[in-house]
């Protein structure tokens, strides 16, 4: 895995002077976004950027990089991604616990050993979803246990135990 990984992704500036929203991507954003930390980019031109400061307004995260200070400079940004090094996360605790790009390019496959295509994306909405891509067209999977009984990265598969109906023909 020598991706980098998305913690986040820089949103539509707030106010005047130079704060971005975050639309974040890491169960951590406490630790990630926090002021003084140096934060890698994608597209890389745009960074490295260094939190200045960060607050929570009406349930969303803004912050002001250092350097930043006016809303024309905060609107270039807009889009960017913000990645770290996989390396710089410690390993989760949690068997259950995966980053995307450990799931994208997984082979996927029901419980009764029939290919059904490989994970093409992860939408993250109020329930996590696999896109899942293959000779039947784009499915989307919920990835929770009860339909992905098992998930085995280092196999490069991923078993899933679909309900009737989810893997039809639309």
């Amino acid at each position: 895995m020598s991706e980098p990984l998305v913690v986040g992704r820089i949103g539509r500036p707030h106010g005047v002077r130079g704060e971005v929203t975050i639309d974040v991507r890491t169960d951590e954003p406490d630790t990630r976004f926090a002021a003084g930390t140096r934060i890698a980019t994608d597209p890389g031109a745009a960074g490295p950027l260094t939190i200045e400061r960060t607050r929570w307004h009406s349930g969303r995260l803004l912050v002001r990089f250092t350097g930043i200070g006016d809303r024309d400079a905060a609107e270039a940004l807009r889009g960017t991604w913000l990645v770290v090094d996989p390396g710089d996360i410690p390993p989760s605790a949690d068997p259950d616990d995966f980053h995307d790009q450990e799931l994208i390019g997984l082979s996927v496959v029901t419980a009764d050993g029939a290919g059904v295509g490989e994970v093409a994306d992860i939408l993250h909405h109020g329930q996590d979803l696999l896109v899942v891509r293959g000779p039947g067209g784009e499915k989307l999977v919920p990835f929770v246990a009860a339909l992905v009984p098992e998930v085995d990265v280092p196999g490069g598969r991923l078993v899933i135990d679909p309900p009737p109906g989810l893997l039809d023909e639309s």
